[in-house]
């Protein structure tokens, strides 16, 4: 595939996190051990979920996916980080930008909605405990993995129909280490006010519509855990939530700053400092929050780690 008519740009140019070569070699190992840790750490709680029968349950299956959605979040950008680092190319084609591009909106909404599911999940364990199992049965759970990984990879993907429609003429400079769509986007030389509104609508709504559900799922959450008339039993309900909202806070955090900084010639570091917490760190960080504030999947690697994973 080629840019929109017009164009003359076969490559561009990401300038990356730092320009100092210096600079480049000491981040390579720090850089190259968060990516190592993000895939080994997540890989072990797809592990621990799968081998554990006791974690055979709605929560662990949406956390499961959630760690399926970092690992190829951060696999998305990190290694072409990485070999940036060490050999100093900086060119990457317009056909690998917009897959790039792609890939990196649709794990990342996929993650949005994964966050809400979660939510909810949590909202009917607590308010309705009674019909848990009844109300998230293994047919609404696979439903709602499924829809979400459509939409997210449908919204991506308008996206991505709408850059196709660009010229890129010139500059091919892009002062980020990865391709992404408000990077892109004002390179183009032709008017790109549609994808803007595109991208403010369906991001807009993608984003809105799980924080709603968020938001929602934890007011009712928070009501039901007030009702609760033993100290004990408020501890044990609030504890399985605080793992989920904390990653919560980290993901729309990070992603809010880089939303709400002006996009000046000054804030382009500091977005930058936002988007490696975002595609990098908080994937890192998610299953040590998990496994850090859960007992049951401390309990299930312990088990894993005295007998083999067949007599589980």
């Amino acid at each position: 595939m080629k840019p929109g008519n017009g164009s003359n740009v076969a490559e561009f140019i990401l300038l990356g996190l730092t320009g100092d070569p210096h600079l480049q070699i000491f981040l390579f190992p720090v850089f190259l051990s968060v990516y190592a840790f993000t895939v080994l750490g997540n890989l072990s709680i797809l592990a621990v979920v799968w081998c554990s029968s006791r974690l055979h349950t709605p929560m662990y299956f949406f956390l499961a996916q959630l760690s399926f959605v970092d690992i190829s979040l951060t696999t998305v950008i990190s290694p072409k980080m990485l070999v940036g680092f060490i050999t100093g190319e900086k060119r990457i084609s317009f056909n690998e930008c917009i897959a790039q591009t792609y890939l990196f909106c649709a794990f990342g909404s996929s993650e949005f909605f994964l966050l809400g599911v979660m939510a909810y999940d949590r909202y009917v364990a607590i308010c309705n405990p009674l019909l848990y199992t009844i109300n998230m049965s293994t047919h609404l759970c696979i439903r709602l993995i499924v829809g979400s990984y459509i939409a997210s990879f449908l919204h991506s993907l308008i996206h991505a129909v709408c850059l196709f429609r660009l010229s890129f003429c010139g500059p091919d400079v892009m002062n980020h280490f990865t391709c992404d769509y408000p990077v892109l986007i004002p390179l183009s030389c032709t008017d790109f006010f549609l994808n803007d509104l595109v991208l403010i609508l369906f991001g807009g709504m993608m984003v809105g519509g799980s924080l709603l559900v968020i938001i929602v799922s934890y007011i009712h959450i928070v009501k039901a855990i007030f009702r609760i008339r033993t100290s004990a039993g408020r501890h044990r309900a609030a504890s399985t939530c605080i793992s989920h909202f904390t990653c919560v806070f980290l993901f729309y955090g990070s992603c809010l700053i880089m939303e709400l900084m002006p996009h000046s010639k000054d804030s382009e570091d500091k977005i930058k400092v936002a988007a490696v917490i975002h595609a990098v760190l908080v994937p890192a960080l998610n299953p040590v929050i998990y496994s850090l504030r859960n007992n049951e999947v401390k309990e299930a690697v312990r088990k894993i780690l005295i007998k083999p994973c067949q007599s589980q």
